[in-house]
């Protein structure tokens, strides 16, 4: 049913819940996860102004991010998965999407933070924007 699942991160700890339900899904049928973070440009378009500081926080940023993914994939090779990881850096919900038409996801999984301040309201979260402009079906975990 949901042979390969899209699980994008944020290493928060509702993200990190998710991987719980995606463990779930194996017994289902499930046999690949692409594990995705993606650095937000947004928070990188201040340092533009000095392009070498720019690009080492991005540098930066992609090395965090990959050194918290290596347990994440370990994990769930555990469970007897195929895993890849990607990092990528561009607006999330943008990027989630992109990666959707590329990998061919059954399954979109992710974690939602549930707020509700006037931000939130106005822009939209990444899950509620994934969950409009998905082919795919999503399965959005809150806290």
């Amino acid at each position: 049913m949901f042979w390969k699942i899209l699980y994008a991160t944020d290493f928060s700890e509702v993200s990190t819940k998710a991987l719980d339900y995606i463990k779930e899904l194996r017994s289902a049928g499930t046999e690949e996860v692409v594990v995705l973070h993606v650095v937000d440009s947004r928070y990188l378009e201040y340092l533009l102004y000095d392009a070498k500081r720019s690009l080492d926080a991005e540098t930066d940023m992609h090395r965090h991010a990959r050194a918290a993914l290596e347990p994440v994939r370990d994990e769930l090779a555990q469970v007897g998965f195929r895993v890849s990881v990607r990092v990528e850096t561009a607006v999330p919900f943008l990027e989630i999407l992109r990666i959707e038409e590329e990998e061919k996801p059954s399954l979109i999984v992710m974690g939602s933070h549930g707020k509700s301040n006037i931000k939130e309201m106005l822009l939209g979260s990444v899950s509620a924007e994934v969950l409009r402009k998905s082919l795919a079906p999503v399965l959005i975990i809150k806290r």
